[in-house]
Order: structure tokens, then C-alpha cells, then sequence
């Protein structure tokens, strides 16, 4: 495992030299960087008492985009030198043709800092962060004999950008990224469930390292296994269903979220393309995406374009009002980009994507929206989920469930799935909690390949007329 710092861009790169290659790349194109970065990333997994895994691992690389219409020319390379830039230039060049385009307008520089850029991974050795893992496995197991198996992981990276534009702006970020999760495994009369706890954020490590956060953690991860553990076939059917607040909110980001982001709107491939200005939920329902809160997992002080984070409405009062856009949507739908346009890392392109996108909460007293469910599943986590853009139409697996009947939270139960469309499932939101809440630090969202770490939020919904697939006889 080495922590050898990376050299600085300067001593790999002439910024005059590398601003004249990238300038030959995009003349006459609409738009177009080079986007450079070095990422490190540290994970630690202990699991039923031993070291699983312990990786550490470097890169670095560069990307160079030049735009022109509808079309994009990418090369990337993890060689940072000026040899590979020139290579690069004349690939990227390929998309621009005899040119003919006008190079859009910079983005506004920011002097906004939302999260420290200290290297996360520096808060502890390599010995004390193991020390830790072996205290929370001791703690765990010690907080209920039919616990059989601990796993618990640490995760730490930082990742440094640079942002060099053909009409000279420079912009740089650097990100941190932590996490904790704790997980368990519990056996009561034969039978054995599972539950798992953990979050982070663009923080340092000591923050998770506390033990009023993990030992926390430990205990809802038992929770949440004690609760499977009774947890009975799920029925089947129609019926109402009350979302819990926080990370419920992923149905809102998949079903609704991958929707309004430009490029699928500008090629009229989403269920939402085509309604700006028009109701498309019920009343009181109003829909962020906000790259700009502080130490947030899917924040960003600069989107991987330059443009400055920001916080955008999507749906106000049940009105679509906005699409989250890239510059090259944004130039391509006559609008302005509003910082989502993110990619993976260098070797990837960038497109519109989500950061933190959130339902903001209502009136309603979430107890009160419970005891209004005559017969129906309030489902308070979810696992894995999908979604068809076209459509909108969803499939999304409970983690935690229970059956409501006449106001009564009941069982919990096992297997239950929701099904519905996005649309549809706007318009049918009948309460609106005043309890929003964002997720504990958990979301990575995938699109064409790519994954990006995100953020989600809700308050408590009713949402009438769902689907639900169970197992129950």
C-alpha cells in the first residue's frame, strides 16, 4: 500500500502547450476541455472477524471533448503527458469536421467550497482503522446472541480535478468521500435474515469513527435483521402505500428523477418529454435536485464541465418547471446548463445526471397518514429497483415493509415488490409528510454505463393505487 502524493498537473503537463492542443481540438467546434484528474481510494472489509479485503488504490488520467452539434469526440488517456494529449486532440477532432460551430460561452467561476478538500483517508492508520473494525465486531455481536456473522467496512477516496476550457478558464475541485457500513446476519429455530446500516458523506473518516455514529449504525443493522427475522409472505394485490422519509426517496430519483434530466427529454425519449409547464403531479408536490448542500454525497462545488453546482426545481406545486441539463443539452434545448453534467471519472464522457434530488415535505403528520391507511404496505427501505425511461414504469423491491389495516402498522413482511409508473404515481400522491429527510449517505446511480455517487430525500407519501407483487398465498 503506498500514499505517495501525485505529482502536480504543472510537472506533467505545460498548461500554455496543453491550452494550444486543446484549442486545435475544438476551433470551430460549439464547445469543448480537458479534464484532468488523479483519484486514491482506500477499503477495508472485515467479515466474521477477519480481514476480507484491504485495497488501496491510484490513478490518474486526462479526457479531451470536442463538441459539435449533436455530436461528441472523446479520447482519453491514463498517460498525462503532452505525446497522448496531441494523440487525443486528433481523435476528439474527428467530430468537429470542417467545424462551422461558435464556442459557447464559459461557466461563471464559483469561490464556493462545500466540502474539506483533506484527504479523508489521512484521519487514521492503517493499524487503528483495523483496530475499529474489530471493535465494531466486537460490539456488534455483543448486542444479541443470535447474531452469527458481522461484516463492517470502511471507505475512503479523494479525487482531484482540473478543468482547463479553449478560451483559457481554469477551474479544479477536489472531492473527498467516506463511508461506514455494518451489516449482520441473525439465526433464530432454522431460520436466518440479514440487515444493514451504513452511510458517509464528502467528509473525513473521524466523522464515522466516533462511537456515538457506528455504534448507531450497529444497532439499526440489528434492528433491521430482527425485523426480517418475523417477517411474514407478502401479500398481493392493489392497494395504498405510505413511503417512509429519507432513503425511500431512490423511487422518487429512478422513477421520476432519470426522467427530467435533459438528454432524454431533448430526444423525446422520456415519459416526461415535451410537459414543461404543465401539471404533471398532484398539488403540493415539489421536486429538487441541489448539488449545493454542504458535505452531501452527491454534492458538487463544480459540476465535470466547470459549471457552478446549483439548486434547481424541477417540479413546483405538481408543475414541471425544469430539466437538469449539460452544456451540450442545455446549448441544444436553447437553455442554460444548470451544473449536472457529471461523469464517472476521465475515461467517461459527461451527461446530465441527478446529484441530491429531494421531495420537499408537506403538512400532513406522518402518524396521522398511517392511521388514514385502511388496507395497505408502508414500506420504510428498499433495495434494488427498475425503471423503464420511455414509460416511466417501475419495479422496486422492499428491504423493510409492513402491512397496514385500519390505521395499524402490523407485521412486517417478506418478498414485497411495488410496481407502477412514475406518471402516474405523482398524480396519485394523496399526503405529503411534514417529516423530509434525506438518505444517511448511500446512493450511486447508474446510467449508459456510468456510476456517480447521488444523494436522495423525501418526507412521508401516501400514494394511492399501487401495485404490489407478494408472495403470499
Amino acid at each position: 500500500m503506498s500514499d505517495a502524493p501525485f505529482r502536480p498537473f504543472e510537472q506533467l503537463l505545460d498548461e500554455a502547450a496543453a491550452l494550444a492542443t486543446l484549442r486545435a481540438a475544438t476551433q470551430g467546434a460549439d464547445d469543448g476541455e480537458l479534464f484532468l484528474e488523479r483519484r486514491r481510494s482506500e477499503a477495508i472489509v472485515l467479515d466474521d472477524g477477519r480481514v476480507k479485503n484491504a485495497s488501496y488504490d491510484a490513478s490518474e488520467g486526462f479526457g479531451l471533448r470536442a463538441v459539435r452539434g449533436e455530436v461528441a469526440g472523446y479520447a482519453h488517456s491514463t498517460e498525462i503527458s503532452q505525446a497522448a494529449l496531441n494523440r487525443a486532440s486528433e481523435t476528439a477532432r474527428l467530430a468537429v469536421g470542417a467545424g462551422g460551430g461558435t464556442l459557447a460561452d464559459p461557466p461563471k467561476g464559483t469561490n464556493v467550497k462545500l466540502y474539506t478538500d483533506a484527504d479523508p483517508m489521512a484521519d487514521a492508520s492503517f493499524a487503528g482503522k483495523i483496530d475499529l473494525l474489530k471493535e465494531i465486531d466486537a460490539f456488534t455481536r455483543a448486542l444479541d446472541p443470535r447474531i452469527i456473522q458481522v461484516s463492517a467496512t470502511i471507505a475512503a477516496g479523494l479525487q482531484e480535478v482540473e478543468i482547463l476550457r479553449p478560451e483559457g478558464l481554469r477551474l479544479s475541485d477536489i472531492r473527498p468521500m467516506a463511508r461506514l457500513n455494518i451489516s449482520v446476519i441473525v439465526e433464530q429455530n432454522g431460520r436466518r435474515e440479514s440487515g444493514g446500516m451504513g452511510g458517509g458523506g464528502r467528509y473525513g473518516l473521524a466523522r464515522l469513527m466516533e462511537p456515538a455514529h457506528w455504534q448507531g449504525v450497529a444497532r439499526e443493522a440489528l434492528r433491521i435483521a430482527l425485523v426480517n427475522l418475523d417477517a411474514v409472505p407478502a401479500p398481493a394485490g392493489t392497494m395504498d402505500v405510505v413511503l417512509g422519509a429519507g432513503w425511500p426517496g431512490i423511487l422518487l430519483h429512478e422513477a421520476i428523477g432519470h426522467g427530467l434530466e435533459g438528454d432524454f427529454n431533448r430526444k423525446k425519449t422520456s415519459a416526461f418529454a415535451g410537459l414543461m409547464g404543465q401539471q404533471i403531479a398532484a398539488r403540493g408536490v415539489t421536486v429538487l435536485d441541489d448539488g449545493t448542500i454542504p458535505d452531501r454525497r452527491g454534492s458538487i462545488s463544480v459540476d465535470d464541465e466547470g459549471t457552478p453546482s446549483a439548486k434547481n426545481v424541477l417540479i413546483e406545486d405538481g408543475v414541471l418547471v425544469g430539466y437538469m441539463q449539460d452544456r451540450q443539452n442545455a446549448r441544444l434545448m436553447g437553455v442554460a446548463p444548470t451544473g449536472n453534467g457529471r461523469r464517472e471519472s476521465h475515461a467517461h464522457i459527461p451527461m446530465p445526471r441527478m446529484t441530491n434530488t429531494y421531495m420537499l415535505g408537506g403538512e400532513a403528520n406522518p402518524a396521522d397518514i398511517l392511521a388514514g391507511l385502511k388496507d395497505g404496505i408502508y414500506a420504510v427501505g428498499f433495495g434494488g429497483g427498475q425503471v423503464d425511461i420511455t414509460n416511466g414504469k417501475f419495479v422496486f423491491s422492499c428491504t423493510e415493509a409492513y402491512r397496514v389495516q385500519n390505521g395499524v402498522v402490523g407485521a412486517p413482511v417478506k418478498g414485497a415488490t411495488l410496481i407502477g409508473d412514475g406518471a402516474t404515481a405523482l398524480k396519485q400522491i394523496r399526503a405529503i409528510g411534514n417529516d423530509m429527510k434525506l438518505d444517511p449517505g448511500i446512493g450511486n446511480c447508474g446510467k449508459a454505463g456510468q456510476w456517480v455517487p447521488v444523494g436522495v430525500g423525501q418526507p412521508s407519501l401516501l400514494i394511492g393505487g399501487l401495485t404490489v407483487g407478494g408472495s403470499a398465498a
